[in-house]
């Protein structure tokens, strides 16, 4: 299904100032991360697994309450941790976290349409809550227009992205920010198009009880400072000869958006 939904675009592009480490006290604005070099770890002490961090979205709330973080981290495979072999399930899955400072996301994608493929948990029941460890680029600058972000991606720099969106009717916005990893370009016509993820995409048309609940997996596209494109995983049916005849969890439904879109290119951080 392609639906085109145009919500209220938030702030255009600035430099941003600030932080947060995931806390609900977050501010409402951000400072890019290095992804090459930011992580988050587990504190259970018989796996303190660490994981990548692939994305952050940030939901800031026009009613007052506190800007909240969700670290979505990268996929890996089901596997019997520590065992003397056979270290991956047999029945294998894809398993992807997402972590908030109270409650985070579990995604278990199986072959087919599996009913636990999305479990919202408490963050301290996820190996025992998580430590941050989140690294600044060491120097960070906006790329102002078209020509900038082709010369930046020529020069093979780091290029972070946030992408903006907000809901009027629910007073609900979001920041979400995430390293471009595929970034097209055209010298001729001064073009560029980013296309990346996945990311912690969230649903803002609602309230949810738990804010964690709104969020799904997606890749995000675009090529231009005001609108975005998503591709938003859920259940897709496989059909054979004009018949259904499976269901599967894939990156099919199409959202359209009205966006601030920034990109920036990051030095390392030492």
């Amino acid at each position: 299904m392609n639906r085109r939904r145009f919500l209220h675009a938030g702030p255009g592009a600035a430099m941003l100032a600030g932080g947060g480490a995931g806390s609900a006290a977050a501010p409402a604005a951000m400072e890019p991360l290095d992804y090459g070099r930011s992580f988050l770890q587990g504190k259970w002490a018989e796996n303190r697994v660490r994981f990548w961090i692939e994305s952050r979205t940030r939901i800031v709330d026009g009613d007052g309450a506190a800007p909240v973080d969700y670290y979505q981290c990268a996929s890996c495979k089901s596997e019997n941790t520590f065992a003397p072999k056979d270290l991956f399930h047999k029945d294998n899955y894809d398993f992807l976290p997402i972590f908030g400072p109270e409650d985070g996301v579990i995604f278990r994608r199986k072959a087919w349409l599996n009913a636990d493929y999305r479990q919202v948990r408490k963050s301290a029941e996820m190996w025992e809550g998580q430590v941050y460890k989140l690294v600044r680029p060491r120097a960070v600058r906006l790329l102002r227009s078209n020509k900038e972000i082709r010369e930046a991606t020529d020069s093979a720099v780091p290029i972070v992205a946030q992408t903006e969106i907000s809901d009027a009717r629910t007073k609900l916005r979001a920041i979400i920010e995430y390293p471009v990893k595929t970034m097209n370009i055209h010298d001729g016509r001064d073009l560029y198009q980013v296309d990346t993820g996945p990311v912690a995409f969230p649903d803002l048309s609602r309230r949810h009880a738990r804010m964690a609940e709104s969020l799904s997996l997606a890749f995000v596209a675009f090529n231009a400072p005001g609108s975005a494109d998503f591709v938003i995983e859920g259940p897709t049916p496989i059909a054979e000869a004009g018949r259904e005849v499976a269901r599967v969890y894939h990156y099919s439904r199409l959202e359209s958006f009205r966006a601030a879109n920034r990109l920036y290119a990051c030095e390392p951080g030492s």
